[in-house]
């Protein structure tokens, strides 16, 4: 098993920038594909991007495309989410999961129910 606990969200104005982390407990995080959804109030959980953390390999949903890195420190067993050019859209309480098949990426975006593992969600607010 692994747990993972996110960490970095606050209040940013509008075109600010936030760095979120997702810090597993565990080593050996490249075994996995981690995940960041986003939640907004009374809506189901979405798929933000995510990476295979074996070969780096990123993805993104079309919404944050351009604006959002995520990337890995696997001797960190950290992931991180860099969130710039914010928009008051991307308010939302944001969650970092992981998923047993890191090749997986593109199914684990689509569907929440295909990961194993959730951390606790991190708020993200960005005024306008």
């Amino acid at each position: 098993d692994v747990q993972l606990q996110a960490s970095g969200g606050g209040l940013v104005q509008a075109g600010g920038s936030l760095r979120l982390s997702c810090a597993a407990s565990r080593s050996h995080i490249d075994d996995y594909a981690i995940v960041w959804y986003r939640q907004y109030p009374g809506k189901e959980r979405e798929g933000v991007s995510c990476i295979d953390s074996g070969n780096g390999v990123t993805y993104y949903a079309d919404s944050v495309k351009g604006r959002f890195t995520v990337s890995s420190d696997n001797e960190k067993n950290t992931v991180y989410l860099r969130m710039n050019s914010l928009r008051p859209e991307d308010t939302a309480v944001y969650y970092c999961a992981a998923g047993t098949i890191p090749s997986r990426c593109g199914t684990y975006l689509r569907s929440r129910n295909a990961v194993t593992y959730w951390g606790k969600g991190t708020q993200v607010t960005v005024s306008s």
